[in-house]
């Protein structure tokens, strides 16, 4: 019996122990194991992270000159040759029993760690000519274990190459998934059916695991690959739409009430006329919030957009419903400025207004909670505080997350939770309009992902008279330079903001091909003895870092506000929420090391008044790499947020941004949201037709797709209830 055109007679099952797999044993298991994986279905779930194509070996005599090829034997000197940083060389000589292959890496003394004589090794790359005998430059190099050495291969193949470890190698895991890959491909059953896959051309599942194991071509690779992802994106937006639907069907929200004069009297709040952007979100909130249906709806926009003027209006509707609103910010620095520029714009009216962080004094704060839970605050600004045990609304009807990226999805939950929670006639449960705000804006990709369950409105053009800041890369042998024009700004009775990524001086272990060790990291304790002493003497200096007691905080930034100081010099505390018309100059030092989202908040710091602004990124020559490199370029060029989301996307990957590690959401393995909006797309699409006809996932037909779902997300989405 066959199944799939491979052998179905096995004992295998995808539980089976990796230790019971043929090949494997104890030792080779525990080195799997250190990698996750533990049985047959996570062996085959271990997908490679590329491929690539591997020449047929020859001997080095074989080689022909201007092709590329493959030969295998043994070092037998190496040397380092450094002409500059820039220009410094690892060389080697290679021979077997039919001559000498000269092979050459720039730019890669690490090298020199890695290789020695006596190694035996495998290279593939272009040979050329260099005198007598060939060269190879940069070629693909891998060592070879001589104590379990396999034969040359004969012919080219696309090969897999696997995520390994010192203790186990990409060979050797590819070896033990070809053994079991046959009897493995059998137990693999397809979630989506034969028309289904015929329509948006993809192979078969079973088909996928063994192209991307085992390919065939580089073009059954990628069509393997296309059908994984496709998978992978298609649960995700599943989830998404199921917890939308869910959310419409369990829950109520109040409708709120709008007229005319309702809007006319909340626009007399504002201190400008809103931009045709705002007016835009505005109307999509009016719309939801007058729906007895439960908000969620995500408002993104660029630094210094505006978004605090639009959630003002959307908790104003509350008011004028004689409801309650409540708005949380990640930081007391950030509610602070909420709850001043709110108090500033209600000023005279009757709208009662409240501010509740963990710096609020036991009686005072019990006094808070008991007026709260009776109605007598209209608007509470907080932070997580909001969250504690105690806080109870009396009828809370909108709630604002500030910088939602900040919040976990359970701390989001945890605060539409504070509404009624009893059923009410028809079973649904009392909950709050949800409004989340972020000033880093999102790539597309990322917004149907991370937020496929939210609405999303865009703010993307700044108020009038906002100038562009004029942002300059340069090298530390210019700081004197840099300091020097702050010096000048602060003459002119600006101020300045000074940004370094650590509190005291420390090695972050980072390591630059090419380069080596980076320097230390410039801490606040050093930088600021550098302003006192050096940079710039006698001017008022503040710092600003996560250690100083929230009290300190809040002096320090007081008298920046007020002027008693001409700089700050800060960590990354002052990322979000930091509004200072008067400081034009920001400095961030080791810039290389921060982000390029993170960079675009920071810039963001400055630029707030009428004044010309500047940001300028002090980065060594080479530190970080290329990608660091690129990262300060795009800021240098693009001023454009939504532009810099996109770029930062493609040069980190979705993994290392908008707060993916801690939104507990499971990572992609084959996905890749710079490259698959496509994909997504179609994903998006596809979920929400089935979820159009099944909004559970339950019938017959659905009864694998809706396990896989389960697996994949309902931990991270609360879907266990579903289906």
């Amino acid at each position: 019996m066959y199944a799939h055109g491979v052998p179905a007679e096995t004992n295998l099952s995808l539980t089976t122990p990796i230790a019971d797999l043929p090949g494997v044993g104890p030792r080779r298991a525990e080195f799997l194991a250190e990698l996750g994986v533990r049985n047959l279905g996570q062996l085959i779930a271990y997908l490679p992270t590329r491929h690539e194509r591997e020449e047929a070996e020859s001997a080095i005599s074989e080689l022909s000159a201007g092709a590329v090829g493959c030969a295998r034997g043994e070092i037998s000197a190496t040397r380092v040759v450094k002409r500059g940083v820039t220009r410094a060389r690892f060389e080697a000589v290679m021979i077997d029993e039919t001559g000498r292959l000269d092979l050459v890496w720039f730019n890669a003394l690490y090298m020199a760690d890695r290789i020695h004589p006596g190694l035996r090794v495998r290279v593939q790359g272009k040979a050329d000519r260099r005198g007598p005998g060939l060269r190879m430059t940069n070629p693909r190099l891998e060592v070879l274990d001589p104590r379990r050495e396999e034969a040359a291969s004969k012919d080219s193949r696309v090969r897999p190459v696997y995520s390994a470890s010192e203790r186990i190698s990409s060979r050797q895991i590819e070896g033990i998934i070809s053994r079991v890959l046959a009897p493995a491909l059998s137990l693999i059953q397809d979630h989506l059916s034969a028309e289904y896959r015929a329509q948006r051309e993809l192979p078969e599942l079973f088909a996928a695991y063994r192209a991307m194991h085992a390919p065939a071509s580089e073009g059954e690779a990628l069509a393997a690959r296309r059908r994984l992802a496709y998978d992978e994106l298609l649960l995700l937006q599943l989830g998404v739409q199921i917890k939308r639907a869910q959310r419409r069907e369990r829950a109520r929200a109040t409708a709120l009430k709008w007229t005319q004069t309702i809007d006319n009297k909340i626009r007399k709040r504002f201190p400008f006329a809103l931009t045709e952007d705002q007016d835009g979100v505005v109307r999509d909130i009016i719309s939801d919030l007058m729906r007895a249906t439960p908000t969620n709806r995500l408002i993104q926009g660029d630094v210094g957009s505006g978004k605090t003027v639009v959630a003002l209006y959307a908790m104003l509707m509350a008011v004028a419903s004689k409801t309650q609103a409540a708005i949380m910010a990640p930081t007391e620095i950030l509610a602070e400025q909420h709850f001043a520029s709110i108090t500033k714009m209600l000023a005279g009216s009757e709208v009662r207004v409240e501010l509740l962080t963990g710096a609020v004094k036991p009686a005072a704060r019990a006094l808070l909670l008991e007026r709260l839970s009776r109605g007598e605050i209209d608007l509470l600004v907080g932070t997580h505080a909001l969250l504690t045990k105690g806080v109870r609304f009396s009828n809370l009807s909108v709630v604002i997350i500030d910088e939602q990226h900040r919040f976990g999805v359970h701390q989001r939950a945890a605060l539409r939770s504070k509404g009624d929670d009893a059923a009410g006639a028809d079973g649904r449960v009392l909950v709050p309009h949800v409004l989340v705000m972020t000033a880093t804006p999102i790539p597309r990709t990322l917004a149907l992902t991370l937020f496929g369950d939210l609405d999303v409105s865009t703010i993307r053009r700044l108020p009038p008279g906002r100038k562009a800041i004029a942002t300059r890369v340069v090298q530390p042998a210019m700081r004197a330079e840099v300091y020097r024009f702050v010096r000048s700004r602060i003459d002119r009775g600006e101020q300045a903001y000074v940004v370094v990524p650590a509190i005291e001086g420390a090695d972050d272990g980072l390591w630059v091909p090419g380069v080596g060790a980076a320097p230390r990291l410039r801490s606040v304790e050093e930088t600021l003895k550098d302003l006192t002493e050096s940079l710039l003497p006698g001017v008022r200096v503040g710092v600003m870092h996560g250690r100083l007691r929230q009290d300190e905080r809040d002096k320090v930034m007081k008298q920046f506000r007020e002027q008693q100081l001409d700089v700050l010099l800060s960590t990354t505390v002052i990322e979000v929420g930091v509004d200072v018309p008067n400081a034009t100059v920001m400095v961030i030092e080791d810039a290389e090391r921060f982000g390029l989202a993170q960079l675009h908040q920071l810039r963001g710091r400055v630029g707030r008044g009428s004044k010309s602004s500047a940001c300028v990124l002090v980065a060594g020559a080479g530190a970080g790499g290329e990608e660091a490199q690129a990262r300060l370029e795009a800021l240098a060029k693009i001023s454009d947020g939504f532009k810099l989301a996109e770029r930062d996307l493609e040069l980190r990957g979705f993994g290392e941004i908008m707060g993916l590690k801690q939104s507990g959401m499971p990572p992609f393995r084959v996905a890749d949201l710079s490259k698959d909006l496509d994909l997504l797309t179609l994903a998006s699409r596809d979920a929400a037709e089935m979820i159009g006809q099944d909004a559970t996932l339950s019938g017959p037909s659905a009864k694998l797709l809706h396990k896989r779902l389960m697996k994949a997300h309902g931990q991270w989405l609360g879907l266990a209830d579903v289906g």
